[in-house]
Order: C-alpha cells, then structure tokens, then sequence
C-alpha cells in the first residue's frame, strides 16, 4: 500500500482557543471544509451519488458501503477503513496568540493521495474558517505556509504552487533476512483504544498487539492495496504469545471531544506510555513499522493511536 506522510505548517491569523488534544477539532473542521470543496451537488449524504467514487469527500470521509440492489442488510457489510490518519501537534497548550506557528500531519493511503490538491485546498479553506469552537466569532483562523512531504517542500501558500515529489514506496510486511531483534519498544504517543471481548484493554500483552496490527494491516490492504497479504496470522499470534511484557509505563488517559454530529461530549481515552518487549521479535519488526505509518486501534483517523517502534 503506498501511503504519503504530508506535514501542514501553518500560522495563526487570530487568537485561538483549543482542546489540549487536537485531533477531533481538526479531523471535524477538515471534513467539513474538504465537503465544500469537492462536494458538486451539494446533496446532503453521499449515499447513491452519481460522482461518489470520484468525489474526493466521499472517497476519504464516506467509509460506509452503498447500498446495492437487491440488497436488504447493507450494515452487515464491513465498512473500510479511512484512507487518512492524522498526526497531531503533540502540544497541550489550549491558548494560541495571533502569530504563533504549529503544524500538523496528515497520512495518506492508496487513492487518497491522488487528491492532494483537494486536501491542500480544503486546509486553505479550513484557515478562514478557523480552528475550534469559538471559530464563528473569528477566532482560530490560520494561514497555510507551506507542505513537505519526507522533508521535501511539495507546496508555498505565496506561489500557489503544488510541486511533483518523489514516487511513493509500498509499505513492506516481510521481515528483513538477518535482522535477530530480540528487544524492542514502542511509544504510545497518542492513546491507543484496543478493544477485546468488547472491552477497552488496560494491558497489553504482546499477542494482543499483534492482533491488532494484523487486523490493521489486513483491512488496509484489501480497501487500498494489492488485496490480502501473504501471512501466517494464525502463527504470528501464536509465536507471539511466547515473547514477554519486560517493562511497562502504561496508563489509561481519558481525553474530551466534541461532537458536532451528536451535539454533546464524548469520552475517547486510551492507553499512553511505553512498552518493551523481549523474545523472538524479527518477523514482527515490518508489521509494527507499518503501523507506525498507519496508527492502530480505533479512532485513527482522529490521530489516535499513533505509535514509535525503537529496535
């Protein structure tokens, strides 16, 4: 699966107030700005539109299947992942002052980085909507500076200009041929959210987060890559229950957002910390790097569970 890693720098135009965790405020506002660009009938749902496999907001918001006819349960049908995940700015202030500078990053697979101009675009607009729920009395508004991608600048707000990068490198999930990793750790560095036997996980025993890593990586593959990989699921969860949980700064951090579908706050904690592990660890090395790329757990696409593997 190809994935582009975009990082937004932006500068504040006006004061800002925001949530201490940023994923939700800008996941909602991109949305709601990517659907005023690309949105050409202005219809009020994406269900049965002529243009929803091309229409950018569709392709990367609309996760759920179409219904087809004949068809009398479309729930049971699993709805894909979202093609894009985002990194957000691992700052917990909330009071911003006109000026100031953050950015952002925003993960893009498959398809989803064909429409680049689109998402530049969208985020363009998203600055003079602004940022937050405060945003309707000016407040939050921000300027695009620029767009790199791998430390290469793909874009300038002055020149209006969206430059051609690099080609895109599949993610690989095979193992290197000598690699003997037999210690690693990994940095939750937003709150992850696995759940099993419909309960949020407090712990995490390595088999635990091989599962999830292989639930990522297969639901990715099939709605944006070259179909099913080629592995031993039923062995890799196996084996991994032989490598051990050696040292653990884990806790259950709860965080706040807001919803502007349901009109009320939302609750959507998760496990921060690190973890290191020992055992045989060399052909879980690529698929935990895929998922230092991708995030694993629920809510992703808010910026949750984004990891750091150290071997």
């Amino acid at each position: 699966m190809l994935v582009g890693t975009y990082h937004c720098h932006c500068r504040l135009q006006t004061p800002a107030h925001l949530p201490a965790f940023k994923g939700s405020t800008l996941r909602g506002g991109f949305g709601h700005a990517l659907r005023k660009v690309a949105c050409a009938l202005r219809r009020q749902t994406c269900q049965d539109c002529l243009l929803g496999s091309s229409c950018a907001y569709a392709v990367i918001f609309e996760t759920q299947p179409a219904s087809r006819a004949g068809q009398e349960d479309a729930a049971r049908i699993a709805a894909r992942p979202h093609p894009y995940v985002f990194m957000v700015p691992q700052d917990a202030r909330q009071e911003f002052a006109a000026g100031d500078e953050f950015e952002f990053g925003l993960g893009l697979f498959g398809k989803a980085n064909e429409y680049l101009p689109h998402i530049v675009y969208a985020i363009e607009n998203l600055g003079g909507l602004g940022l937050g729920r405060s945003s309707a009395n000016g407040l939050g508004r921000f300027s695009l500076v620029a767009v790199t991608r791998d430390g290469e600048e793909i874009y300038r707000a002055d020149t209006k200009v969206l430059r051609h990068a690099s080609p895109l490198i599949p993610l690989s999930v095979q193992p290197a041929a000598h690699g003997g990793a037999t210690s690693l750790a990994i940095d939750l560095i937003t709150p992850l959210r696995l759940k099993q036997d419909n309960h949020f996980q407090t712990s995490l025993p390595f088999h635990m987060l091989v599962r999830a890593a292989l639930r990522r990586i297969s639901s990715l593959e099939n709605a944006y890559g070259e179909g099913e990989p080629a592995l031993d699921y039923a062995g890799l969860v196996r084996r991994a229950q032989n490598v051990t949980l050696g040292h653990s700064t884990c806790q259950w951090v709860e965080l706040e957002r807001y919803s502007n579908r349901q009109k009320t706050a939302m609750l959507m904690g998760g496990l921060l910390g690190t973890l290191r592990y020992e055992g045989n660890l060399d052909e879980y090395v690529p698929l935990l790097k895929y998922c230092e790329k991708t995030h694993l757990g629920k809510q992703t696409s808010f910026g949750l569970g984004q990891i750091q593997v150290h071997i």
